[in-house]
């Protein structure tokens, strides 16, 4: 680490904690050279895969723009904002750990449409109307098929 003062490349560690919130390591160091005290902060820092889209284009991953894709399939739908928090950290999890440097847009719709399933089927089959393109009154009656045979039955 590089004295801010002298710019001397040998500096001493004289303290290390972790800070209060537990998202950083404090480090308390002395120039070698100046004899100057400074404190430094190491954070994890974790870059999200860049996004290619259907056209082949390249565009940084937005979460605002995931979540605003969520919130509209769930408009007016019974869901905890909560649940959309937990689906869209979900989502970004699985973004980070699969160890791509770029995913596909389709790949992200993919994993919104499994959270989506999972919170509101009203809101899958709206998603999913847009996602995959529906043409015509079938592919409705298909998408719907499919979640209705998931459902579970009624207890009388």
């Amino acid at each position: 680490m590089k004295c801010p003062f002298c710019h001397h490349d040998d500096t001493q560690v004289l303290d290390t904690r972790v800070s209060e919130e537990g998202d950083a390591i404090r480090r308390r160091r002395r120039c070698t050279k100046c004899d100057k005290r400074f404190t430094t902060y190491e954070r994890i820092e974790l870059v999200m895969p860049v996004v290619v889209k259907k056209n082949g284009s390249r565009t940084e991953y937005a979460a605002a723009k995931l979540r605003g894709s969520l919130m509209l399939a769930l408009r007016k739908r019974p869901v905890a904002a909560a649940s959309v928090d937990t689906a869209i950290a979900t989502i970004e999890e699985k973004l980070l750990t699969s160890g791509q440097r770029e995913v596909d847009s389709g790949f992200i719709g993919g994993l919104v449409m499994q959270e989506l399933k999972a919170l509101d089927k009203v809101a899958y089959i709206r998603f999913a109307s847009v996602y995959k393109n529906f043409e015509d009154l079938a592919e409705f009656q298909d998408a719907i098929a499919e979640v209705g045979q998931e459902r579970k039955p009624r207890k009388p």
